[in-house]
This record gives structure tokens, C-alpha cells and sequence, in this order.
């Protein structure tokens, strides 16, 4: 019996080195390179989210598949994942790139390969009750209530750029540690601020379950989102510049965002604003 013991662990031995080998290939059967896709488990729709099957999709998967199309010698395979442990892991390598909405910012840069073309843009709106006609630019939140936010991250950092750019016309910033969406918005919705600062997929998730009554009275900035990489892809990631400005000039990423959004975000601020009303239905 210990005789068939050795012999089985070195049959499921072999096996798993033999496993392996085929693994580290990184190839499929018609020869196209495997590129291992990190994605983010915390969904964030219409970016990125999961169907009733668990499968993901959105408009990041939808960029991803037309990228696929082009690249041809390439095969993306996904795994889902917590967003910082999908950076570690493109970070040492066990990944190739991650996808959510990931903007630029030093500490990133540091440790990650961006291409230079973004795929898309975050919308970032001033949230406030629906009889308000005084708010829908930053400038209109001078000597305003704006709901609590974060002292870091991205909304933080735009707003903390224009109070550099306007010194003589500060908005005042109310930090707090893990503020609640929910619990800002309803603070809104009572009239406790005069407004939210909140990206717009954000806010349409929220309200989706709060059902306030609010609206996005005006879109304040289009942030780039980008798909990050391991630092050693630079060919990879110069391939996905070529192909992402492809699919903008040929209108298939405006169609997407149409698509998925409701309104062309590679446009400028001005058209956007006036498509306003796709966000208020």
C-alpha cells in the first residue's frame, strides 16, 4: 500500500509540473500570447460590473473586447479580484494589467506603466436639490456648503487644484475619514449642504437605491481613466495606445459611451453639459 502511495504522488507530481509548463507558455492552442487581465471586484457600473452569470461586463469589457479584436496574437484571460491586491499583482508581475477606472497620480506612476492615450473619462458632477438654478460650476460653490468629503483621493485632489488656481476664491472643504455617499447625499436632500461633490456613475448607483430628491445640476470635470501595467509592458501598453486612439477617431469608443453612459464623453465639457439631462431622468 505505501508502494502505491509513492507511485500516486508521483503520477499527480508530474501532472501538476507537467500543468505547469503549459501554464508558463502563455500561449493557446493557435499560438496567441495569454495576457492575464486583473479586474476589480468592486464594481463600479457602468465602468465595470457583473452580469447574473458573473460574468463581467460594461464598458470596460466592451473597450477591452474591440482592443482584442486588433491586437491579434494576443488572447485576454480575466480574474476577478480586491482592487489594491490586482495592483500588487500587476505590480510583481503575476498580472500583465489592470483595468477599473484608474487615474494618474505620482505614487501610481511610480510603480506602474500608463499608456498615454486614456480609454475614457470619469464625469465628476455637483450634486443639489432639483430647485436650485445657483449651483452648477465650482466657481458657484464660493462661500456654499459642500457636503463632507475625504482629505485624499481623487474628488479631493481636483478640488484642492482649484482652490490653488483661485486663491482669492476658495471653496470651503470639510474633511472627514471614510465619508458616506449615502449619508452626504442625504444631508443634500435635507438642505443640511447646499450641494455634492460626486462623480456622476457614483451618485446614479446611490440614488438607484435612495431614490432623494436631487439632480445633477452640472457636470464640473471629465477625469482620463487608464488600464494600468506591469512596468516591463511598454510594448504591450504602446500597442494599446495605438489601437485605443484607433477606436476614438473611427467613433467606436464614442459609440460605447453612448452606449453605456448616455452621452459621448470625448466631447468637450460645454456639449456634455447641455446632454444634461440624460443624467436627471
Amino acid at each position: 500500500m505505501k508502494g502505491l502511495n509513492i507511485a500516486f504522488l508521483l503520477i499527480i507530481s508530474v501532472l501538476f509540473i507537467a500543468g505547469c509548463s503549459s501554464s508558463s507558455n502563455g500561449t493557446t492552442e493557435d499560438g496567441k500570447k495569454v495576457i492575464t487581465v486583473a479586474i476589480s471586484d468592486e464594481v463600479n457600473p457602468p465602468f465595470l460590473y457583473a452580469d447574473d452569470n458573473n460574468e463581467p461586463i460594461g464598458y470596460d469589457m466592451d473597450y477591452l473586447k474591440e482592443v482584442e479584436k486588433k491586437l491579434e496574437d494576443y488572447h485576454f484571460e480575466y480574474v476577478w479580484g480586491e482592487e489594491e491586491a490586482n495592483l500588487v499583482g500587476v505590480d510583481t508581475g503575476k498580472y500583465d494589467f489592470a483595468i477599473n477606472w484608474f487615474f494618474k497620480n505620482p505614487e501610481r506612476e511610480e510603480k506602474f506603466l500608463y499608456p498615454e492615450q486614456e480609454f475614457g473619462y470619469s464625469l465628476t458632477s455637483l450634486v443639489t436639490q432639483p430647485d436650485r438654478e445657483d449651483i452648477k460650476t465650482l466657481e458657484d460653490m464660493v462661500g456654499k456648503k459642500l457636503a463632507p468629503m475625504s482629505p485624499s483621493g481623487g474628488l479631493r485632489t481636483i478640488l484642492n487644484s482649484y482652490n490653488k488656481n483661485n486663491p482669492d476664491e476658495q471653496i470651503d472643504i470639510e474633511s472627514i475619514e471614510f465619508p458616506s455617499n449615502a449619508d452626504n447625499l442625504e444631508r443634500v436632500n435635507d438642505g443640511k449642504d447646499d450641494a455634492m461633490f460626486i462623480n456622476v456613475t457614483t451618485f446614479n448607483a446611490v440614488q438607484k437605491e435612495l431614490d432623494l430628491n436631487l439632480k445633477v445640476a452640472g457636470i464640473v470635470s471629465k477625469e482620463p481613466v487608464y488600464a494600468v501595467f506591469n512596468k516591463e509592458h511598454t510594448e504591450l501598453a504602446k500597442e494599446f495606445d495605438e489601437v485605443t486612439k484607433e477606436l476614438i477617431e473611427d467613433g467606436t469608443l464614442p459609440d460605447l459611451a453612448e452606449k453605456w453612459f448616455e452621452v459621448n464623453f470625448f466631447e468637450n465639457l460645454d456639449y456634455i453639459n447641455e446632454e444634461n439631462y440624460k443624467f436627471n431622468p
